[in-house]
């Protein structure tokens, strides 16, 4: 009952008009107590709400909220046909589609989200979910030959995101071995693979993707590393929903590419988009720290990383790439 409340004020906040307080408790069916609580716990989600005796609440600034259909018509224009699931309010676009495996999800589909209350990064940390602000995207693939084909999809996953930024709005992004974007050395995105099943047989993925689009003062704060976000380096506002099209289908092309081929295509623009590549890096897992210096990745999605002229292979897992001044 609280969810499909609070679903109805974000509609009507949305306009960026003045809305009565009485009005709003009328048409809901609450009492005006009620009204002010959920108004308080939208702005605890990133809202900014303010209220004015006499007129009412009205947002700081209107915003555009994600479309369902807006989305799957861009999709269409693009020659897509990706199921989207649009979600006002969800504790997680991950955990949304692993409850849905493995019959009553289909391979490709999305899950999108205005917010999340439990969203979730790699080495389970929280991932910072503000309302309407940023993207939180999932999508299902299939691994039709089981979980060792899920080996560098995170990668394949960094590529697409930055072809779309590189591409579509002539941004310098970069990748960063094992799942994030990178735009002048600041973290713009993360990518979180979720997989169940066994290695031989079929098995599932849930990619993650969690990209900052405008980032709001509040949840800038609890972020503990260097952060950037797309306003910052885009001239005009923008359209999350075309955004969402644009990365969606650009995923189907590359998720694609490395069904058929592998990762060995890709290894040159991993390369040319590398943070590191070249670079004095060092790793770091739960008990050990090795330095050395960034070779780029390998055709199975390991790190080469060079320590004393010879040339280590190291996967993913409970570990951390980080530079070394």
């Amino acid at each position: 009952m609280a969810k499909l409340l609070r679903e109805q004020l974000i509609k009507h906040l949305a306009t960026g008009q003045f809305v009565s307080g009485q009005q709003l408790a009328e048409q809901l069916g609450v009492s005006r107590t009620a009204i002010a609580k959920h108004v308080k716990a939208l702005t605890e989600m990133g809202l900014d709400i303010f209220s004015v005796r006499g007129k009412g609440y009205k947002l700081a600034q209107p915003i555009t909220l994600l479309d369902q259909q807006c989305i799957s018509k861009h999709l269409a224009t693009l020659g897509a046909t990706n199921v989207v699931d649009v979600h006002t309010l969800i504790d997680s676009t991950n955990s949304y589609l692993m409850r849905r495996l493995p019959n009553r999800v289909a391979h490709q589909q999305v899950c999108i989200a205005e917010y999340q209350s439990a969203g979730r990064g790699r080495r389970g940390k929280q991932w910072h979910s503000p309302f309407a602000s940023h993207l939180y995207m999932s999508m299902y693939w299939q691994l039709e030959q089981g979980l060792a084909t899920a080996m560098g999809i995170s990668l394949v996953v960094g590529l697409a995101v930055s072809d779309v930024l590189i591409n579509q709005y002539q941004l310098p992004a970069q990748v960063k071995w094992p799942n994030d974007i990178y735009i002048n050395g600041k973290k713009l995105a993360g990518i979180l693979l979720e997989l169940e099943g066994a290695s031989a047989g079929a098995a599932h993925c849930v990619i993650g993707l969690g990209l900052n689009v405008n980032m709001p003062s509040l949840a800038a704060s609890k972020i503990g590393q260097p952060w950037t976000d797309l306003n910052q380096h885009v001239g005009t506002p923008l359209d999350r929903n075309l955004l969402s099209a644009q990365l969606i289908y650009q995923l189907n092309i590359r998720l694609n590419q490395h069904r058929r081929n592998g990762l060995a295509p890709m290894l040159d623009d991993w390369r040319k988009r590398d943070y590191f590549y070249n670079r004095d890096v060092q790793i770091n897992s739960a008990n050990k720290t090795s330095k050395g210096v960034c070779r780029g990745i390998n055709q199975n999605g390991a790190l080469l990383l060079e320590i004393d002229g010879k040339v280590q292979s190291i996967y993913g897992g409970e570990i951390s790439l980080r530079g070394v001044e």
